[in-house]
């Protein structure tokens, strides 16, 4: 692991976050504030449990509540705060949530990012862009790890929604020029990630209360696996670098750290992890996802000089020890967080 090297790009460089509270903002706004930046973020609903709430770092940015499909909302925003750097997260992000609700969705991931497009279209002072799209947007690989150039053919409702989204990003890239890229990573997995449904999270908690982790699918699916700490850092090193090369306009970049493993090879690593004897139970559930998704992140690591800090075994033993911690009984974060 490489100690980080702090940026004076950031230095009171003024910078708005969409989709803060999520797992990726809860990372991604302290290591703006680390390194100097003015960050205002754009947040829908208060969520007390989000790690940027319950640690406290909310009270250190601008927060601006909204929904990130209010065009005019976000063009007061980019102006009043004359935003230079904009990261755009805001998503509805879960696979299933989405098979069930495709139109909110829809609205949310498609809409959100037109809306946000155009009103950066419209405010002179903004001058790059990183807009968070997914390996789900290239929908069935065809035997083949994904890479830039291979065509975005989502198909369920998520998967399509990230194409859509992805593309319109391309459109507003070749047809006015705007300073946007595009980030597809694999599944983010890291500390903060409250949402139990999700593998990683799910998995530690139950193997820290003596349960039998789940597994929602036959196991068999392949994903790449992102630790967010990593994609933290992915995501401020492409925006310096579509900053100094205007010819980064319009394209996308892989990130991951090309480890990929069944679902329940992960599982059975976790369990290795903690010293636990425990046995998944396989239900078998899953419906309408891709079977098999591996990103090849070569173009990353050419173009953008792009590295992780952590394997794929440090990166979850770091999320073990952050979900220790915050489950312990008795621990003041916890305490915080169930009484808001």
């Amino acid at each position: 692991m490489n100690p980080v090297q702090p940026s004076p790009f950031w230095q009171d460089r003024p910078t708005l976050v969409t989709g803060a509270t999520g797992l990726l903002g809860g990372w991604l706004v302290p290591r703006l504030l680390e390194e100097g930046a003015e960050v205002v973020c754009l947040v829908r609903d208060w969520v007390p449990q989000s790690e940027l709430v319950s640690s406290g770092v909310m009270n250190r940015v601008k927060a601006v509540r909204g929904e990130v499909q209010d065009q005019a909302l976000l063009e007061r925003v980019l102006g009043e705060y004359e935003i230079d750097t904009v990261f755009h997260l805001a998503a509805q992000t879960i696979v299933g949530i989405a098979n069930r609700n495709p139109v909110s969705t829809f609205a949310s991931n498609i809409g959100g990012t037109w809306a946000l497009l155009e009103a950066c279209q419209r405010s002179p002072a903004v001058r790059q862009i990183v807009l968070a799209s997914s390996d789900k947007a290239y929908g069935e690989p065809n035997g083949k790890r994904y890479k830039e150039d291979h065509p975005l053919h989502g198909r369920h409702p998520y998967d399509v929604s990230k194409s859509c989204a992805d593309l319109i990003a391309q459109s507003y890239a070749a047809t006015y020029g705007l300073p946007v890229a595009v980030t597809r990573c694999g599944n983010f997995f890291g500390g903060g990630d409250l949402n139990w449904n999700r593998l990683v999270p799910g998995t530690i908690r139950s193997i820290l209360r003596g349960q039998c982790p789940v597994i929602r699918s036959d196991g068999s699916y392949v994903r790449d696996y992102f630790y967010i700490e990593d994609a933290a850092a992915a995501y401020m090193l492409l925006a310096e670098k579509l900053a100094a090369a205007p010819e980064l306009r319009g394209q996308a970049f892989n990130f991951a750290h090309d480890t990929t493993l069944t679902v329940l090879e992960l599982v059975e690593q976790i369990l290795k992890l903690m010293n636990s004897r425990l046995t998944p139970m396989i239900l078998n559930e899953a419906r309408s996802e891709i079977l098999h998704q591996s990103l090849d992140a070569g173009k990353a690591r050419q173009v953008l000089g792009w590295r992780p800090r952590y394997s794929l075994e440090e990166g979850l033993t770091r999320t073990i020890s952050w979900y220790r911690e915050f489950l312990a009984p008795g621990q003041p974060r916890l305490q915080a967080v169930t009484g808001g």
